[in-house]
């Protein structure tokens, strides 16, 4: 699996018009699923972003996680990170079947709650519109396979 972590002030997700998840502090996190990609891809994600530590602390220090700061994730499907870009037109075989990674975009979500004071979501698989302030910017990319 991979992840593009933004550090942000706040961020939503809309579809339709309609905002269907948004946060305030925390993350922003842009998640793809593989081929071959498992659960325990999802868990190793999931503790490796909990675990960050890319929050200052109050002497400036880049020293603390998002349960440190109180943040919050709003997490969003994004099969195009597994698209390959040698072409003009990119293609996305290496990405997970629709089915598969709906499942797997669905227990990273489950893994993530409860770690944090919410988790909001946008809608797998839809046209989606988001908007982000980020703060810094802070991005990280995370790819499970690369542990």
């Amino acid at each position: 699996m991979r992840a593009v972590i933004q550090r942000v002030n706040y961020a939503l997700v809309k579809v339709d018009g309609e905002t269907v998840g948004e946060i305030g502090k925390g993350y922003l996190v842009l998640l793809g699923a593989g081929k071959g990609d498992t659960e325990e891809d999802c868990s190793y994600l999931a503790d490796r972003i909990m675990g960050m530590r890319i929050f200052s602390d109050e002497n400036g220090k880049i020293n603390l996680s998002i349960k440190d700061v109180d943040g919050e994730l709003l997490i969003v499907s994004q099969f195009t990170l597994y698209g390959d870009y040698k072409k003009r037109r990119p293609g996305f075989l290496d990405a997970a079947p629709p089915n598969e990674a709906l499942a797997l975009y669905e227990h990273f979500c489950k893994l993530c709650e409860g770690q944090v004071k919410k988790v909001a979501k946008g809608v797998f698989g839809a046209d989606m519109k988001v908007n982000l302030e980020n703060d810094g910017p802070f991005t990280v990319c995370l790819d499970s396979k690369a542990r």
